[in-house]
């Protein structure tokens, strides 16, 4: 059970970090230069911090399927991950459009991110995380 849930958080982690890297770094960028004032510069960022968060993100999501979602298997994990994208996104995309200055776009982008993300990561677990005897 250990190595199992090991190798899916370093593969949910890996995900999540190229689908960031995607959408942050490239198909979103003219959306944050022009709302650039809301963010912190690049040299003021954080990379190993922002590594940081997605692991304990990733370790969490994988911790929360195996102890939490039966049975184990691609289709539930496909659910688990789409229903968890569904509540992050609208907190963290809708919700933030309540109180940050940006575009109902780039609240529906961070939405829709945060969708395709946890459900890749969902069909992850799903693949990799098994029931003790399986």
């Amino acid at each position: 059970m250990f190595k199992q849930n090991l190798l899916a958080t370093v593969v949910v982690f890996i995900a999540w970090t190229i689908i960031d890297f995607l959408t942050h770094g490239r198909l979103l960028m003219e959306a944050y230069e022009a709302t650039a004032h809301l963010w912190r510069s690049e040299q003021d960022m954080n990379p190993a911090l922002m590594s940081g968060v997605t692991l304990i993100y990733s370790f969490c999501f994988v911790a929360l399927y195996q102890y939490f979602v039966n049975p184990k298997s691609l289709s539930t994990g496909l659910k688990f991950g789409a229903l968890f994208g569904l509540a992050a996104g609208v907190v963290g995309g809708i919700g933030s459009y309540v109180y940050l200055p940006i575009s109902l776009q780039l609240a529906g982008s961070w939405l829709a991110i945060s969708l395709v993300e946890l459900t890749a990561a969902g069909a992850i677990v799903g693949y990799l995380v098994k029931d003790v005897g399986e």
